[in-house]
């Protein structure tokens, strides 16, 4: 009788393992398909629709999929990125010092915020 390889036992384990990982996947999906008869059950006999469900979980539009539950969304570019804009505030100790009101908050606008005093240091526009 001969022994399997390193090679060969490692394979027939990350074969086993997908077996395994599969019939979770299936004892899973079963489960939540009658999770989702009962939910489904007890909506129409309180009278509740597809929508007033979505809207009182806070959900717009269509429903995800069950795929894309872990997913994360995908990044877009906002139409702002990378533009300058004008400083809204002005540190008053040291007038170098300005802040957009975007991005990370200066420790100097956090002291203000904190004193209650941010109104001080924003620029007014002029008129």
């Amino acid at each position: 009788m001969s022994r399997l390889s390193a090679t060969a036992q490692l394979e027939k384990i990350r074969a086993a393992k997908l077996k395994l990982e599969k019939e979770e996947q299936r004892l899973m999906s079963r489960n939540h398909d009658k999770t989702l008869a009962q939910i489904v059950q007890l909506a129409e006999k309180a009278g509740l629709s597809a929508a007033q469900i979505s809207a009182a979980m806070g959900v717009k539009g269509k429903a995800k999929s069950s795929k894309a539950a872990g997913s994360k969304p995908a990044k877009t570019k906002r139409a702002t990125a990378g533009k300058k804009v004008a400083p809204k505030y002005r540190n008053p100790a040291d007038a170098h010092q300005t802040w957009t009101g975007r991005g990370r908050t200066p420790l100097w606008v956090q002291a203000l915020q904190n004193s209650g005093n941010l109104a001080s240091a924003e620029i007014k526009a002029p008129a």
